[in-house]
C-alpha cells in the first residue's frame, strides 16, 4: 500500500470535482438557443462539492505529510 500514490489519486479525484463544479457554477446565466431561460444550476449543490473538493484536497495533503513522515521513519530505521 503505498499512501503517496493514494493520496495523489485523492488529489487527482478532487481537482476533477472542482473543475466539474467550477463549470457548472461559469455555466450559470449564460444562454443558449438549446437552453430554456431559467437557470438549470443548483448552485447550492455546487457548493457543496466546491466545499467537498476543498476538503478532500486538505485531507490528501495531509495524508502526503503522514507518507513523507513514514518514509524518512524508515530511512532513519535502516540508516
Amino acid at each position: 500500500m503505498d499512501l503517496s500514490a493514494i493520496a495523489l489519486q485523492g488529489l487527482d479525484q478532487a481537482q476533477t470535482a472542482l473543475e466539474t463544479a467550477a463549470a457548472k457554477i461559469a455555466s450559470v446565466g449564460t444562454l443558449s438557443p438549446d437552453t430554456p431561460s431559467v437557470d438549470s444550476v443548483d448552485l447550492s449543490a455546487e457548493m457543496v462539492a466546491l466545499l467537498s473538493a476543498k476538503n478532500a484536497f486538505s485531507v490528501n495533503i495531509a495524508t502526503l505529510k503522514v507518507a513523507d513522515e513514514v518514509q524518512e521513519s524508515l530511512i532513519d530505521l535502516i540508516a
